[in-house]
């Protein structure tokens, strides 16, 4: 049956009593009528196409007055004192009042249990927002999600006092660090007995494979929302499912084109679920050594036509590209050490290719979390899924970590079968001590971006209660 009245109670149904018995026999509500193309009604419905225009035509227009702005206050004026007189002397003019915009509250956070940290990144982990913890492994983003599964019970400002998901892909919840977490870290100790975190509040699934996922997310995961008072829900990690399922040899263009769907639908239902409950989406991401590109420098000769000029400008740089460069210097231009040859033909019509500023590996610096210093001898790293997947998260921290050493020693000697010619010397090693790690913040809606490579980011240590900030580290200075 027609809505027509429910949507448009003023709506002049007496003037189309010839349209709306035929539309209401056939079930086709306000919504099919103005998505609907008339032709298609019309068939349907058997009525003149003529008058079916009209009618959507008058239901647009009525729709469109019905949407009446929302007043403007204005500030109340002030009031004259007794002893003020009201007359405005002359040449001078009444100050008119001023707008006042009503500024939309900011969303909750969730602590680290780190205030150092949790200043980094701008309180927290907001609600109503995707975030992502990306970095190898051994880096620290589980003990990050386990931290959040802890806080988000706590009362604010630290907390919500709601529930925690942990959905896992790889390995189970690992209850026994919680516990020891629990069990140690400052912070929750000095917590009220009656606000102190639970086992019992952190709900756990797993999701094995891509169809297990699907289903589980789409069907069971809005279900449960209604039931529990979850306020964070905790993906570990995204990309574990998309690996093994699309990065298999053969298909590979119609694999990536599926993926990014999934993609799409998979951040889009995670963002309808996270602004409908006021809930915080976590998910945890792998990371790929990044190659350089194997494509020849846009100077190359052999790939301009002879219609173009010999010499290109300069490469440009971008707003972005002058934060990471050094005072007074560009970023050096790279050129790969062995080119491999360009087969593609250039293209006809003498268009010269788009700035190297425009292409994803210049851009990709200040998005992925590595690249961004130039300057920087590590290894450089690509968060998985690309580029569709970081259009669907809203804040993205990069996890890095370093190793140390300790002092050379001299490793004994490899044991070799008897008649062999070489001695055996033994071969000075060096030992691995322990890890550094950081935290940073590559973008955020609610937090300021770390600047280049480790220079704002934080470096906190892994201990038994937890995560805790180090202070940063005096540089030292030659005598």
């Amino acid at each position: 049956m027609s809505d027509i009245r429910q949507v448009l109670p003023t709506f002049p149904v007496s003037k189309y009593a010839n349209l709306l018995p035929a539309i209401e026999q056939h079930g086709l509500t306000t919504t099919d009528l103005l998505t609907l193309h008339p032709t298609d009604i019309a068939k349907q419905t058997h009525l003149p196409l003529v008058d079916l225009r009209r009618f959507i035509a008058i239901i647009q227009i009525s729709l469109t007055n019905d949407l009446k702005p929302q007043s403007l206050s204005l500030l109340p004026e002030k009031e004259d004192s007794p002893g003020e007189s009201k007359e405005e002397a002359p040449g001078t003019s009444k100050a008119q009042p001023l707008l006042t915009t009503t500024k939309p509250p900011w969303s909750a956070c969730i602590s680290t249990l780190d205030d150092t940290i949790d200043a980094a990144l701008g309180g927290g982990i907001p609600t109503g927002r995707i975030s992502e913890f990306v970095g190898e492994s051994g880096a620290g983003k589980t003990q990050f999600l386990l931290s959040l599964c802890l806080a988000v019970q706590l009362p604010s400002p630290r907390g919500i006092e709601k529930q925690a998901l942990y959905i896992s892909t790889e390995s189970g919840l690992s209850t026994s660090r919680l516990a020891q977490m629990l069990k140690n870290h400052p912070v929750l100790q000095n917590v009220d007995f009656a606000d102190k975190p639970s086992l019992d509040n952190i709900l756990s699934t797993s999701l094995p494979d891509l169809e297990s996922q699907d289903h589980i997310l789409h069907y069971q995961l809005p279900v449960l929302l209604e039931r529990h008072n979850i306020g964070l829900i905790i993906l570990d990690s995204v990309a574990a499912n998309y690996r093994a399922e699309f990065e298999r040899q053969g298909t590979m263009g119609h694999n990536m084109a599926a993926r990014s769907s999934d993609l799409v639908k998979l951040g889009a239902l995670f963002r309808h679920l996270a602004r409908k409950h006021d809930l915080a989406v976590v998910v945890a991401n792998q990371v790929s050594d990044r190659f350089a590109s194997s494509a020849p420098p846009i100077s190359s000769p052999a790939r301009l036509p002879s219609s173009w000029p010999s010499q290109l400008p300069p490469t440009q740089e971008t707003p972005l590209a002058s934060r990471s460069s050094l005072r007074g210097q560009a970023l050096p231009h790279y050129t790969p050490s062995s080119p491999l040859p360009f087969s593609m033909p250039p293209d006809d019509d003498g268009e010269p290719p788009p700035p190297p500023v425009l292409m994803l590996d210049h851009q990709q610096r200040w998005f992925t979390g590595w690249g961004d210093d130039p300057m920087s001898s590590h290894a450089l790293k690509t968060p998985s899924l690309g580029i569709v997947w970081c259009t669907q998260i809203a804040c993205r921290i990069a996890l890095f970590k370093r190793p140390v050493y300790g002092r050379t020693r001299m490793a004994p000697p490899i044991s070799t079968a008897p008649g062999d010619d070489y001695d055996e010397v033994e071969e000075p090693t060096s030992t691995l001590r322990t890890w550094r790690r950081w935290i940073k913040v590559v973008f955020a809606p609610h937090a300021p971006a770390s600047g280049p490579g480790l220079q704002d980011a934080i470096e906190f240590e892994i201990s038994a209660g937890g995560l805790k900030a180090l202070p940063p580290r005096k540089k030292k200075t030659r005598p």
